[in-house]
């Protein structure tokens, strides 16, 4: 694979964790960063030591030794058995599945007014966010959504149905918000936090927004309010046409 240009911010739509330069959480199974060319770090999930934003960067794929690999070069075939190509060992025969990561949260809600946190790590330092994040092994998103409203927000909440699921399908993610009422206001930032507070509609910092996924829940959510009545809304968000512009797979 031959290198490609690479920008300095990731797109708005990836959601990284604060584990080793914006890994996810639970890196061991999600995220294995490589370093750029002059860079510390890649701020991009590379999985199996492959993913369409590796390819993006150039990067070589390799049998990654923290999967519990060989650490020897890769090739995209078909494996037996299966009807896709896929990232495979020649040497070990390790196959490396590359799957949608869910991100899970909630919209937590204290009268006429909802809950965000700024955040305190990067990608999208010092903007806007509902209280969300990678889900954990071993726990259910609803489980997921309420540690990460602990962890960001320090807030209890009583969560309730599901609200919005949003596929991102090119950089391999899938967005989950509940719905949720504060039990109370004994909030406070968590470590990935710099700020947490209530915002009414008309004060919600749209342009500071971290992610699209968010404003979009949020948008719909403001909708149904309105309207008198909930739904759960399953969406998807493309490309962004500059990526798209860039040559990205």
């Amino acid at each position: 694979m031959s290198p490609t240009s690479c920008q300095t911010a990731p797109p708005r739509d990836i959601w990284l964790g604060s584990r080793g330069r914006g890994a996810p959480k639970n890196a061991k199974y999600s995220g294995i960063f490589a370093a750029l060319p002059g860079r510390q770090a890649a701020p991009w999930p590379v999985i199996g030591g492959r993913s369409p934003l590796l390819d993006w960067f150039g990067h070589e794929p390799f049998c990654h030794p923290l999967l519990r690999c060989c650490g020897q070069p890769i090739v995209r075939r078909v494996p037996a058995g299966d009807s896709r190509e896929r990232d495979v060992c020649e040497h070990c025969g390790a196959v490396h599945y590359v799957n949608p990561r869910p991100v899970v949260g909630t919209i937590p809600v204290w009268e006429d007014t909802v809950l965000l946190c700024r955040r305190a790590i990067e990608p999208r330092y010092g903007k806007w966010t509902l209280p969300a994040g990678f889900m954990e092994v071993g726990e259910t998103t609803r489980e997921g959504a309420l540690r990460e409203t602990v962890e960001e927000a320090r807030a209890r909440v009583a969560i309730g149905p599901l609200f919005t699921m949003i596929d991102v399908p090119y950089i391999e993610q899938v967005h989950v918000f509940f719905r949720a009422d504060l039990l109370d206001l004994q909030f406070a930032p968590g470590e990935e936090s710099l700020e947490v507070r209530l915002f009414r509609e008309p004060e919600i910092p749209w342009q500071e927004l971290a992610f699209r996924t968010v404003a979009q829940t949020l948008r719909l959510f403001f909708a149904d309010r309105a309207r008198g009545e909930f739904g759960t809304h399953v969406q998807a968000i493309e490309l962004p046409a500059r990526l798209a512009q860039a040559g990205r797979p």
